[in-house]
């Protein structure tokens, strides 16, 4: 993480009290409210149709959330394609590409049988999925209307999945899922430039479903919104794999070990704490920026604390791992972490699925 990404996160938890720091959140507070309501009144001008939205000729699915950082999206969108997949449909995720060279265009990632963009191009959220699901079809675009426009063209699917999607108002879609993480679902309900919400908590009544993720053990209690249906979902870890993908290991392999762990994602100490609690302890760990495009420079930071910590295996995310190929033969020992997305009740997620595709 960038000192300037963790010096924002810390101010606005309340974690640097110095004068002037005091001061500068307190202006960041004020520029909130304004910002707050620009947002919403940009909302309501899609509502009202002063601002115009476009529907594609086929079903799509929205999966979004309203703080900044990580709340297993991927892993979310991941899951309904599968779901969706097992019932003989064609899906293709429509992902901005953020982080990619290729962003701001309108590229194929994946036509379902072959990679034909690199992370280092695409982002590491579209190539990440296409690797996780053969058969997924990926599309990046910012404009994620005409994204889909291109792939009901050339790769004629039966559905969108629109990744990262509640705030893209421009595209319409018949199942709009918000995600919010159980421990801190309105993660402090101030919005940026003071806070770490990209819109206001009202902004959850546009959602059909929600979806509660990183809840804790027999979290089964009403949601917040009691007439919205919504699912209660966890993260867990399964096992690792080698970069290149392969047979499933369990941690058993890792607890003996002097092990790093590293990743670039939003919340890396929930990483880290994860592993701990499979009984995986860490002898050193290594954080970089949400989305970094991995280069000579991080390889050689990775490489000299492996060596400072005596590590003998290395321990990273699968966002990660995809970013990390080109340097495998320089990073021996690295495995990649499973994430699994257990679903406690699936129940309203699959009636709101099969709903719509009816």
């Amino acid at each position: 993480m960038t000192d300037l990404s963790l010096y924002f996160k810390e101010l606005v938890s309340g974690g640097r009290q110095r004068r002037r720091d005091r001061l500068l959140l307190a202006l960041l507070r004020l520029l909130s409210r304004p910002y707050a309501l620009i947002l919403r009144l940009r909302a309501a001008a899609y509502s009202l149709g002063l601002l115009r939205s476009y529907r594609l000729p086929c079903p799509v699915i929205s999966v979004g959330n309203i703080t900044l950082g990580g709340t297993g999206k991927t892993p979310m969108v991941a899951w309904i394609a599968d779901y969706l997949m097992r019932r003989g449909l064609r899906v293709v995720v429509l992902s901005r590409g953020y982080g990619g060279s290729a962003q701001g265009t309108i590229q194929i990632v994946s036509d379902g049988k072959t990679l034909l963009l690199s992370p280092e191009e695409a982002g590491d959220e579209p190539c990440l999925l296409a690797g996780m699901l053969p058969g997924l079809m990926v599309v990046i675009g910012a404009d994620r209307y005409r994204a889909g426009q291109r792939a009901l063209e050339e790769l004629k699917p039966d559905l969108c999945i629109l990744d990262d999607g509640f705030q893209h108002l421009r595209l319409r879609r018949d199942l709009n899922i918000l995600l919010l993480d159980a421990r801190q679902p309105f993660a402090g309900g101030v919005t940026l430039p003071g806070g770490l919400l990209r819109e206001s908590p009202t902004a959850a009544a546009r959602a059909d479903l929600v979806i509660y993720t990183r809840s804790p053990e027999g979290a089964a209690g009403p949601g917040l919104f009691p007439d919205k249906p919504y699912c209660w979902t966890k993260h867990r870890f399964s096992g690792i794999v080698p970069l290149i993908g392969g047979e499933l290991r369990g941690f058993a392999a890792a607890i003996d070990c002097r092990v790093m762990a590293f990743s670039g994602i939003a919340d890396p100490e929930a990483f880290f704490c994860g592993l701990e609690g499979v009984g995986v302890r860490p002898v050193t760990t290594l954080s970089f920026p949400d989305h970094t495009p991995y280069g000579e420079a991080e390889i050689a930071a990775i490489l000299r604390l492996k060596v400072a910590s005596c590590s003998t295996l290395l321990l990273t995310t699968q966002k990660d791992a995809v970013k990390l190929v080109p340097y495998i033969e320089r990073l021996v020992g690295c495995f990649a972490v499973v994430l699994e997305l257990v679903v406690d009740d699936a129940r309203p997620l699959e009636a709101a699925l099969e709903k719509i595709l009816q």
